[in-house]
């Protein structure tokens, strides 16, 4: 009989609409389940595998750790590629570790003989050491070694995987460097490691090369695989269950690697209980602490006592390994700390069915595509029982094109479940702009906005080079570029008092950007912060100073929160009133998300963004430092790090997105029933109960998609129930 093999899923759906439950619950439950189904079967398997521990074992290339066009016969030994491009694979078995005895000097020498009598002393023994041995068999370019199972197929490319090619190279890290002597067609490659010693060489037809390469200390605890990487060639591997053409005394197979040295399948097995059977990956600490707590809450109402564990920065990482060693069912975390916590071998990826990346424009706009990548390719893609890993894609905004590529290269036939259509501003928030032009008077702006003349914003230094053309040139753009960053911060503190806005959070471009309005409000407030007429502070990266400012902000002691669009993921205020766009994000995605922090829970909000009427120039740091110290004000194009940032196209760009204009603030930027369709509101309040006609319209909208879901309910609970009569 075939197992069906699902799809993967992709979920659109608001923040705050619930898609952490949809996903939350059924990967809880599945666990549950499969929790229950090892704990009955472990009895009846523990004989089996103990009477079999001794044999070699089946050890072939993986079909589930392979690149499209890495072919695969039958017996799993006999492999080619006839694309154009490289493709790579890795073994369903790998060597995880020595026996704890260095390879001596003795040993080495003796190794680097050609023949071997019978009295040498590494004959019949094995300290570690494994070797396996593949043969060229038609014509093509070919590279063959060992890899880490989370390292590039293509093999010697990154800093996982050591490689020797056809071409008499040597490959790590995407270096290629002379190494022993080139090969082609009928030619045996043996490969050697040496768990103990570190090291990894190679040899051709029998005859041994020198080492190759030193592994990495932080690669010291990794299982390694055997690797091989093709293009247009075809080749046949020897792990051990057949004799080998060229055998090296002191050298085991790789196929008789005893059971607490092999390194797990890249297909994964249901007895590594250890091994978390879910990985969710979030893009910020404060989203790992709360889907943490939801699974926390949730799991309460389930009999077996499934271990979750969370994984981020601010926790000592020797805690979070100790708890990784005890055994964990669901591991949550952030980039950084995942990544560290698979690097060392400290997260075993080998048992992972479920993979969850919430928020994944999130993830992505961060810069973790080659980290998804890297922990996709550890993840076992056929499972044990013929079932698929399931990959599910979450996040308010998958509309964008990096999610878009995201699903085309890795998942498996996805769904698209949208339960919030193209991008749409709810129906609770409210958007208003505000146009800055820099043909007002500094003095004028500041008197309007009852601001001691004192005070002035500390700009982010990007015209300081245009200083003398600025005085000279009044109208040129870099002089409209910095008049603009002059003028926005009074007409912020105009936008806080006309609109009476007692708490909001403050988006800016940069962390820079950041702390010069918190300077400015400061200032313009008071000088302490937390006695201040405009009380704030910025949410940056540290832990401690982060967890400090959310709790200042929800407990009301500061009105304003300052932060970027990586710095507010997971921030979740109820009632929260007015978001304020000191500058409009460069996406109509990030856009959408932002405002999407009000208007929640069914209370109105305000979104108010402060919109340059010509374009300014901005960092746009692409320099190895990434704004540490960097003062090179040329545009990207010359090499530098700035760029011309057009907000009016911008808020177009907004308003074809979503469909519908941002009213525009004049005047005295009072809100009018001119401006605002619902006339009188409180922002921040629950909306009138005049809208209970729009919840039956939206209601009778999503009818027909409920229907069809408890449909799929029954025929999923019938077909369970249906098993109990099948005859097998």
């Amino acid at each position: 009989m075939s197992k069906q093999k699902r799809g993967d899923v992709l979920m659109a759906a608001e923040t705050g609409s619930g898609k952490t439950g949809a996903f939350c619950l059924p990967v809880l439950q599945i666990v549950h389940e499969t929790n229950t189904l090892i704990a009955h079967s472990k009895a009846a398997t523990a004989g089996a595998a103990s009477s079999s521990s001794s044999s070699a074992s089946q050890v072939t290339m993986s079909l589930s750790d392979r690149d499209a066009t890495f072919a695969i016969a039958e017996d799993g030994l006999l492999c080619q590629s006839r694309s154009a491009d490289w493709a790579g694979a890795r073994a369903t078995q790998g060597i995880a570790k020595g026996r704890g005895a260095a390879w001596s000097d003795a040993l080495w020498f003796c190794f680097s003989r050609s023949a071997h009598p019978s009295c040498c002393p590494c004959a019949g023994t094995v300290l570690g050491k494994y070797y396996y041995e593949a043969t060229v068999t038609d014509e093509g370019l070919c590279r063959l070694g060992w890899s880490t199972i989370t390292a590039s197929r293509n093999l010697g490319t990154d800093k996982q995987g050591f490689g020797f090619g056809g071409t008499g190279k040597k490959a790590f890290g995407g270096q290629f460097e002379n190494y022993g002597l080139a090969f082609g067609v009928n030619d045996t490659i043996g490969c050697f490691i040496d768990m103990d010693a570190h090291q990894i060489f190679f040899s051709k037809n029998g005859s041994r090369f020198d080492k190759a390469f030193d592994i990495p200390t932080q690669l010291h605890r990794m299982p390694f695989y055997p690797a091989a990487v093709v293009k247009n060639a075809e080749m046949r591997f020897n792990f051990g269950a057949q004799p080998f053409k060229h055998p090296c005394p002191g050298f085991e197979a790789v196929a008789r690697c005893p059971r607490d040295q092999a390194g797990q399948s890249a297909a994964g097995s249901a007895n590594q209980k250890k091994s978390p059977s879910a990985l969710i990956l979030e893009p910020s600490r404060e989203l790992a602490t709360q889907i943490y707590d939801q699974l926390m809450l949730f799991k309460k109402y389930l009999e077996s006592d499934i271990r979750i564990g969370l994984f981020v920065g601010g926790v000592a990482a020797k805690d979070q390994m100790a708890e990784l060693r005890r055994g964990v069912d669901i591991a949550v975390g952030t980039p950084g700390r995942v990544d560290d916590l698979v690097t060392s071998g400290s997260l075993d990826l080998s048992r992972v069915r479920f993979l969850i990346l919430d928020e994944a424009d999130g993830l992505l706009a961060q810069g973790h595509r080659q980290l998804i990548q890297k922990i996709f390719n550890g993840v076992p893609k056929d499972l044990d029982n013929g079932r698929r890993l399931q990959m599910i894609v979450c996040s308010a905004t998958l509309h964008s094109n990096d999610v878009k590529a995201l699903a085309t290269d890795l998942m498996h036939f996805p769904t698209w479940i949208d339960l919030k259509g193209k991008d749409a501003v709810p129906d609770t928030v409210h958007q208003v702009c505000v146009k800055v032009n820099p043909a007002q008077d500094l003095a004028s702006a500041a008197k309007t906005a009852g601001c001691p003349e004192r005070v002035a914003m500390q700009t982010d230094g990007v015209h300081v080079r245009d200083a003398p053309n600025i005085r000279t040139h009044p109208e040129s753009p870099e002089a409209l570029s910095e008049k603009v960053k002059k003028l926005k911060p009074f007409y912020l503190l105009r936008v806080i008092e006309a609109l009476k806005m007692d708490q909001a959070i403050i988006f800016c471009r940069t962390k820079l950007d950041c702390d010069h309005v918190r300077d400015f409000l400061l200032a313009a407030g008071g000088s302490n912060a937390l006695v201040n007429a405009y009380s704030c502070v910025c949410l940056h990266s540290d832990v401690r100073d982060r967890d400090g400012a959310v709790k200042q902000f929800k407990n009301g002691e500061v009105r304003f929160l300052l932060c970027t669009d990586v710095a507010a993921r997971g921030i979740d205020v109820t009632g929260l009133p007015f978001v304020v766009n000191y500058t409009l994000p460069d996406t109509p995605e990030v856009y959408i998300h932002r405002i999407g922090r009000v208007g929640r829970a069914e209370r109105m909000g305000l979104a108010v963004s402060l919109i340059s009427d010509v374009p300014e120039k901005v960092w746009y740091h692409t320099c190895a430092n990434r704004d540490r110290g960097c003062t090179n004000s040329d545009l990207t194009e010359k090499g530098g790090c700035t760029i011309w940032y057009d907000e009016p196209a911008l808020l177009r760009g907004v308003q074809a997105h979503v469909g519908e204009n941002v009213a525009e603030l004049t005047g005295d930027f009072a809100l009018s029933t001119q401006t605002l369709a619902d006339g009188k509101i409180v922002y921040g309040e629950k909306r009138a109960a005049a809208g209970v006609d729009e919840y039956q319209a939206h209601t009778a909208q999503l009818a027909p998609s409920v229907v069809e879901l408890a449909q799929l309910e029954v025929d999923a609970q019938y077909s369970f129930w249906s098993l109990k009569s099948r005859q097998w």
